[in-house]
């Protein structure tokens, strides 16, 4: 099989070839039908996730080894081990990547992503920028039902992680309840998912009037651009006197100083993406006002079983991904490191 690889942190990918696997007991084989590309591909990528202050957190290559990065993953059944029932060749399925040791508290009480004995695929285990992957569990492959195949394997990142970060920040009960930080990708992912899943129209805010043009489009009920001078004030306003809610998919050091002293009391702000920086609080204001802040990373199982039931039943109206040949990895992770990315991106082997 061909697969590019991450052979040195930071250096491009390499071209591959390398033995496909055979699936053993309760393994399926997929041919990679298309794989988006996540940020956190990026940081992947680099090797480390950006702390603050120059405090860098290490993600080097498993055990060392060339890894086949791509987590997003859409393919077709092209052999199942021994044991699998009811998975047929030809039949395609959305990979569930977030995967635990199986046998522990965490893995039991359906939180196999917080498992720190982890195989997540295309990070530590061969991925979607092959043209093959091993998935070792037919319970963690999803029916895409008529999502386009560009699309599909975003909602096993992406859009689980939009939907998990939703639900934490929740209730809503208008449109200026929720506040969502970024107008790319994941950001207007989570705002179809906040239209279906809650009927709500929320606020956007970025830097980039390109991108809440795009949001605008999609359904915001108002956008900001926190760049501008007076992007405080008029948030105040939209929220009257304070966000109960706010969903930052960036997760930057100036977005999340602007967002979250704009929270209201007793509001939540939750922090998904991983762009980097450090955040300082004054611990008595924290006791007073009651502010919840909290991380959020991907979703659960039951969290994608919820996702893909709206997904299926048609309530979730899917964004445009530009389709690239797997030959541009490269050029697509360059192209994000630089934020020049509008919308989505998956990559396919044909």
């Amino acid at each position: 099989m061909k697969a590019y690889q991450v052979v040195e942190n930071g250096k491009p990918l390499e071209e591959k070839d390398i033995e496909t696997p055979t699936p053993q007991g309760n393994e399926v084989l997929l041919k990679t039908v298309a794989c988006g590309v996540c940020h956190s591909d990026v940081h992947i990528h680099d090797g480390y996730f950006d702390l603050g202050g120059g405090v860098q957190l290490p993600s080097p290559l498993p055990e060392g080894k060339p890894l086949t990065m791509g987590h997003e993953i859409f393919g077709e059944v092209v052999s199942v081990g021994e044991d699998v029932e009811g998975i047929n060749e030809g039949e395609r399925y959305i990979a569930y990547p977030w995967m635990g040791c199986g046998d522990c508290d965490l893995c039991n009480d359906d939180m196999t992503h917080y498992c720190m004995n982890n195989s997540n695929l295309g990070i530590h285990v061969g991925g979607g920028y092959g043209d093959h992957v091993l998935v070792p569990d037919k319970k963690y492959l999803f029916d895409a039902g008529d999502t386009p195949d560009s699309l599909a394997g975003s909602y096993a990142c992406r859009g689980l992680t939009a939907y998990s970060a939703l639900k934490k920040a929740g209730p809503y009960n208008k449109d200026n309840s929720l506040v969502i930080v970024s107008a790319g990708g994941l950001g207007l992912l989570a705002l179809k998912i906040a239209k279906a899943a809650y009927g709500i129209s929320p606020i956007v805010v970025d830097i980039d009037d390109e991108k809440l043009g795009m949001a605008s489009q999609l359904g915001a009920s108002a956008t900001i651009n926190s760049s501008e001078e007076g992007a405080a004030e008029k948030l105040f306003e939209l929220t009257e006197g304070g966000a109960r809610s706010i969903v930052d998919f960036v997760g930057a050091e100036a977005s999340v100083n602007f967002g979250y002293n704009l929270l209201a009391r007793g509001g939540s702000y939750v922090v998904v993406g991983l762009f980097g920086g450090q955040l300082t609080l004054p611990l008595p204001m924290q006791a007073l006002f009651e502010k919840k802040l909290m991380g959020s990373y991907v979703g659960s199982l039951g969290d994608m079983q919820e996702l893909m039931e709206l997904v299926v039943a048609g309530k979730i109206d899917p964004v445009d991904v530009e389709m690239r040949n797997v030959s541009e990895a490269n050029k697509t992770l360059e192209e994000m490191k630089e934020g020049k990315l509008l919308g989505l991106v998956a990559l396919s082997h044909d």
